[in-house]
């Protein structure tokens, strides 16, 4: 008869070599503080790895467990299954940033990885915890990274919060897409999710630059995008260019300290259309008009569904579709122009 026996020792096992590690960890910080205050990084690694193993003889994690060198997640394993990660602080806090949501570094055949935090100032302390019950959020660094706090109460992480558990959410081709999705449904307007739009890549410059350094060409380029993408320009609400700020940045890399001059510096400017001279124009609508076979242009050329996420409506008439924005955002004016019949005759023949 053939037994099948599991090579895998339950959690509970794993767990009980924990205990006994972080025991040891806090008879030894009491009695040579000094030194442990100052293991931070790696030099704990090392000392956490030793500990185990020697906590691991006569049990079934005995001669398994590896300290793994490099830039590798997690940093220690034991029977090729089970996982430590180690960080430390020198806070007098349980939080830190974690490891990078893609996660690809993981070491091959490990499912059960645990965080072992070292808070490494007086009196030392440790605590462990499954690593995907103490990731509370995602902040971004050079790239996507879990917020680790060691004090996270049950049902917060940032799991329980996007409604994906966390192996789920590992083995998914796109992870950070999924968490993307889900702090855009938390944005206010005119807030972007930065660069983690895996759906648009960016290729933004490494290098920030400033609106009045660009060439001449270039801002009226953006200019002409502007007016075209985000028609609440026009508007008199008080936040009518945050969303511009924003894609400014999130698109182009491009800050702009008095994004409204770029619209309004001038004075009101006068329009000559059918025949007739119209004064006291403000500078918004003369600039409109000025590149109004550039805005055409630009509408004509963009993707229906980049103009559907821009407008938050649903397109179907582009060039109508953005005469109705500009119309609605305008009514303050006091305008004695047809604006809406003028932007009809220049765009829709």
């Amino acid at each position: 008869m053939v037994v099948s026996v599991n090579p895998i020792p339950k959690k509970e096992q794993f767990q009980l070599l924990l205990d006994n590690t972080l025991m040891v960890l806090s008879e030894e910080s009491k009695k040579k503080e000094n030194e442990y205050l100052g293991l931070l990084g790696n030099k704990l690694e090392n000392v956490v790895a030793d500990i185990m193993k020697q906590n691991a003889v006569g049990t079934d994690f005995e001669s398994s467990i590896e300290l793994i060198s490099g830039q590798k997640f997690p940093d220690i394993i034991a029977k090729k299954y089970y996982g430590v990660e180690v960080k430390t602080s020198k806070q007098n806090h349980w939080t830190t940033t974690g490891n990078s949501v893609l996660e690809s570094t993981r070491v091959d055949g490990i499912e059960r990885i645990y965080m072992l935090f070292g808070k490494m100032v007086k009196p030392v302390e440790f605590r462990y915890k499954p690593y995907e019950a103490c990731l509370s959020d995602v902040v971004v660094t050079h790239s996507p990274r879990y917020l680790i706090n060691m004090e996270l109460p049950d049902g917060e992480t940032i799991f329980d919060k996007i409604n994906i558990p966390y192996d789920t959410l590992r083995n998914e081709s796109n992870p950070i897409k999924c968490i993307t999705d889900y702090y855009r449904k938390q944005l206010k307007p005119g807030e972007e999710v930065w660069w983690l739009d895996q759906d648009n890549p960016k290729s933004t410059s490494l290098i920030i630059k400033l609106w009045n350094n660009l060439p001449i060409s270039i801002r009226k380029e953006l200019m002409i995008s502007a007016m075209v993408y985000f028609p609440e320009i026009f508007s008199n609400r008080s936040d009518k260019f945050n969303s511009l700020s924003v894609w400014l940045v999130n698109e182009h890399g491009i800050v702009c300290p008095n994004i409204r001059d770029i619209f309004t510096a001038g004075g009101q400017g006068v329009i000559d259309y059918n025949k007739k001279t119209y004064i006291n124009i403000p500078q918004i609508i003369i600039k409109l008009t000025e590149s109004i076979g550039e805005i055409k242009e630009t509408i004509t050329n963009s993707n229906i569904e980049d103009l559907t996420s821009y407008w938050n409506i649903k397109v179907t008439k582009p060039q109508e579709n953005w005469i109705d924005l500009i119309i609605g955002n305008t009514t303050h004016l006091d305008l004695k122009i047809n604006l809406k019949q003028y932007l009809k005759d220049k765009l829709l023949q």
